[in-house]
């Protein structure tokens, strides 16, 4: 039989709590969701940008209903926990966060992240005591559903041009001690800063690995103190350079060389359910 929602929520939760570090891959869409719960990935959680890109549209363009329809399909193509990427919660207000947790719940999700970034360019972070109210309601809300939803609370200072360490370190413990599960802080330019964070906080800590630049290994990571290892867009960026690639050589020198790297169709179809 299928699992249930709170089977899998707690089956997430678990994975947190076991030792070492665990990857949770980001599928854009149902098909990379059944391609990595065949591969054997044990958790996965959405990319904002891998959506966007999929819509035609630039990254925090996609709308809630968006996103969580694309969630829904996501959670209905495996019998894996899924997560979600949820952005700011898709409104400044603390009840708009609320409702968003509220909404992700209903779509089969066991987590999401919310983050501290307002979508203004003028003002890309919000203050401390906003984010923290952001957090408590996302908190209230989670714990009111009737299993354990993994909550994550980010911190985005890296992502946005704020490269400050202490007062990312100060957002994290606050939505920590509001009552989040797992903390982020995308972006950290080092081991060195990656070691700090987790040495600061009670809390398991999730990192984005597949930025260009230091590439450490899950062994790596786990040894500096993370518990969850997700991939943000890189998988996504990954599949669209080939396809680029594919395209420029069609257009430019007019081979099709590029067809040698293509997943069999076969193999394809064969991740993919029968009628």
């Amino acid at each position: 039989m299928p699992l249930t929602q709170a089977e899998k929520a707690k089956r997430f939760q678990e994975l947190h709590q076991a030792p070492g570090a665990f990857v949770i891959p980001n599928p854009w869409d149902a098909g990379t969701a059944r391609i990595l719960a065949s591969l054997g990935f044990v958790a996965l959680t959405t990319t904002s940008a891998g959506l966007a890109f999929a819509l035609g549209k630039r990254d925090g363009a996609a709308t809630r209903e968006e996103t969580l329809a694309n969630a829904k399909s996501i959670v209905e193509a495996c019998e894996l926990p899924v997560a979600a990427d949820l952005e700011n919660g898709f409104g400044p207000r603390p009840e708009d966060v609320a409702q968003t947790i509220h909404m992700a719940a209903e779509m089969g999700l066991v987590g999401a992240s919310i983050e501290d970034a307002s979508g203004n360019p003028q003002s890309p972070i919000y203050s401390f005591n906003q984010a923290l109210e952001r957090i408590e309601a996302a908190v209230e809300a989670a714990r009111a559903l009737p299993f354990p939803f993994m909550l994550v609370g980010r911190a985005e200072n890296y992502l946005h041009g704020c490269p400050d360490l202490d007062d990312t370190i100060r957002r994290l413990q606050a939505f920590a001690a509001a009552g989040v599960d797992c903390l982020y802080a995308p972006g950290l330019p080092s081991a060195a800063d990656i070691r700090t964070v987790c040495a600061s906080v009670h809390k398991p800590v999730n990192v984005v690995a597949g930025f260009k630049g230091e590439s450490l290994s899950v062994p790596e990571l786990a040894a500096l103190g993370v518990k969850r290892i997700s991939l943000g867009s890189s998988l996504n960026r990954t599949a669209l350079g080939a396809f680029v690639r594919a395209a420029i050589e069609v257009r430019d020198q007019g081979s099709f060389r590029f067809a040698q790297d293509a997943l069999p169709y076969a193999e394809a179809n064969a991740f993919m359910p029968p009628h």
